[in-house]
């Protein structure tokens, strides 16, 4: 479960105060997490569904901008109100105006100050792969398929290189505006069951498709088209050529925030 921050019950001067929900989704029939002019987007259902509970016109900002069909377990999500709905019962009502495929999970009263986004220390990524001749019927939307085969071991050691702080320019895709390119990356694991690997990756901050880069990537070195070293030779160059395809977006759950 998502870490949460301390529960704090003051009110902000206008008489609103501050809730926090985790919501968790699956991204397959959205246009991403951010609200948009002409695409429906998770944020628009979230505050729409609010707005219709509480009888108030609110805005919600979530502490992820994940992208159109990516999924979300922990997407951490702050709104002000002024209704008397105690926080922790948000999840039973807002439940009860969500489709099937967005849900709610807990809630609780935070500092007017707190910000769900700014206030994040790090965040928890997982990336799921469906290794297998023939896609699955039943988890297509939550995986990506690679028919090839895969050299496990070898994926698996080259994930080493990316444990630490560096300089990781190469891995963002066009159209990111991070102010800086410097990451920590505190652990990666890659697990295999069965026809299924599961990447989990855990950083303080990650740039514009990072995770769906170095998935990508992975498969690549996987496959044989790049060599182990691609991720350490990417960080010294800067490179984005260096490294490999961007995995597909089906496969990127946001898993958890972490806050102090």
């Amino acid at each position: 479960m998502t870490d949460l921050p301390p529960l704090i019950k003051d009110s902000s001067p206008e008489g609103k105060h501050r809730v926090l929900i985790t919501v968790s989704y699956d991204g397959t029939a959205y246009a991403g997490w951010q609200r948009q002019q002409n695409a429906l987007a998770v944020q628009q259902v979230v505050e729409e569904a609010l707005s219709s509970l509480t009888g108030e016109s609110i805005t919600v900002t979530g502490s992820s901008r994940t992208d159109a069909g990516v999924h979300a377990l922990g997407q951490m999500v702050h709104f002000d109100t002024a209704s008397r709905i105690p926080a922790d019962k948000y999840p039973f009502a807002l439940n009860t105006c969500l489709p099937a495929d967005i849900r709610a999970l807990q809630g609780r009263d935070v500092a007017p100050s707190f910000h769900a986004r700014f206030d994040a220390k790090g965040k928890k990524y997982t990336y799921r792969i469906h290794n297998a001749p023939h896609a699955s019927a039943l988890y297509r939307n939550l995986c990506a398929h690679v028919p090839q085969k895969l050299n496990f071991d070898l994926m698996k050691k080259s994930l080493n290189d990316l444990i630490g702080t560096h300089d990781f320019a190469a891995f963002q895709a066009a159209g990111g505006t991070a102010k800086t390119t410097v990451r920590t990356i505190h652990d990666v694991a890659l697990d295999k069951s069965g026809c299924d690997l599961t990447l989990t990756i855990r950083g303080n901050a990650f740039l514009y498709n990072m995770v769906r880069i170095i998935a990508g990537t992975m498969l690549d070195i996987g496959m044989g088209r790049l060599p182990e070293d691609a991720f350490a030779r990417a960080i010294v160059t800067g490179d984005r050529l260096a490294l490999g395809i961007t995995a597909p977006a089906c496969g990127l759950e946001l898993t958890e925030v972490y806050y102090e």
